[in-house]
């Protein structure tokens, strides 16, 4: 997989909805004012506030944070304590923010809504990560993700220690069982797919679906980048990996998705396939417990 925010055709665009997103996000709560605030706090009252842990888990998000009250109020100082990335206990400091309490209470919800929803996300990939650390699998995130959040939701998932896959439609073809159906076959799919790269000089991955032995057997003599092994049972995995490398079809990357959680995912890793890609890493999002304590200066 190749990670598309460092592709100079899509950086622009990926900084265009990280912006955007934290706009918007502050927007939301603010609209005409934190009322609150405005009517109980001395606008030029200087303080400093500490996010901490109220949880264990691996912290992602700082770098969002930073971002959002920058957009708040410029004159914020923020200090990284704990980086994205690294594992926090409960009382542990994340980071500090100095300057006008105001701002700091008006950009409050909104840096812990990212970092909340982030640090979940990156918890939950590292624990599919760790369960499959034995091999040589890596463990990819999908499209599941939430509406206008999926730069934060798969940036997450990296900061865990997952593989992004394909950002949006534009990046890949990922040619699914509706495709397959409507194109009249995964052979036709799969050459249609080559075809528009060929005529149109797009230089992207193919990678399709699969739903049977069957349906590898024929997809793999097309030779795609990428063959999704989509709802197999383990049992069928490992039929599908031993017969691609035995056929000389050795190139050919293997996915696995579909039924796949914490409980089987070492197993699934096991019958030697090369990616699982795993919905439940953004779609079913637990955040990690955070807050944020405010001291005078």
């Amino acid at each position: 997989m190749v990670d598309n925010r460092t592709n100079h055709a899509f950086r622009d665009f990926f900084e265009v909805c990280r912006i955007k997103a934290v706009q918007q996000a502050l927007e939301e709560d603010l609209y005409k004012g934190d009322i609150t605030t405005l009517a109980t706090i001395d606008q030029e009252q200087l303080g400093v506030a500490y996010i901490e842990a109220k949880a264990e888990g691996i912290i992602a998000g700082v770098e969002v944070a930073k971002q959002v009250f920058q957009a708040s109020d410029a004159e914020l100082q923020v200090t990284v304590i704990s980086r994205d990335g690294l594992r926090v206990y409960p009382g542990e400091k994340i980071l500090e923010v100095r300057g006008r309490i105001a701002s700091i209470l008006s950009s409050e919800r909104t840096v812990l809504n990212f970092m909340q929803r982030m640090s979940g996300i990156a918890t939950r990939t590292n624990m599919f990560v760790e369960r499959v650390s034995h091999t040589n699998v890596s463990i990819l995130d999908t499209r599941k993700t939430a509406p206008s959040l999926r730069y934060f939701d798969k940036d997450a998932v990296r900061i865990g220690g997952g593989i992004n896959h394909r950002f949006g439609l534009f990046d890949m073809i990922l040619i699914k069982d509706n495709h397959i159906d409507a194109a009249g076959g995964v052979e036709k799919a799969i050459s249609r797919a080559r075809a528009y790269c060929t005529e149109r000089s797009v230089n992207v991955k193919i990678e399709t679906e699969v739903r049977s032995i069957s349906e590898l057997k024929t997809a793999c003599s097309c030779r795609p980048d990428i063959i999704l092994l989509d709802n197999f049972m383990v049992d069928g995995l490992a039929e599908a990996v031993r017969w691609v490398k035995a056929s000389g079809y050795a190139e050919i990357l293997l996915e696995a998705s579909g039924n796949i959680s914490l409980h089987n995912v070492a197993e699934v890793a096991m019958t030697g396939v090369d990616f699982i890609s795993v919905g439940e890493l953004t779609h079913s999002v637990k955040a990690l417990d955070l807050s944020m304590k405010v001291e005078l200066a």
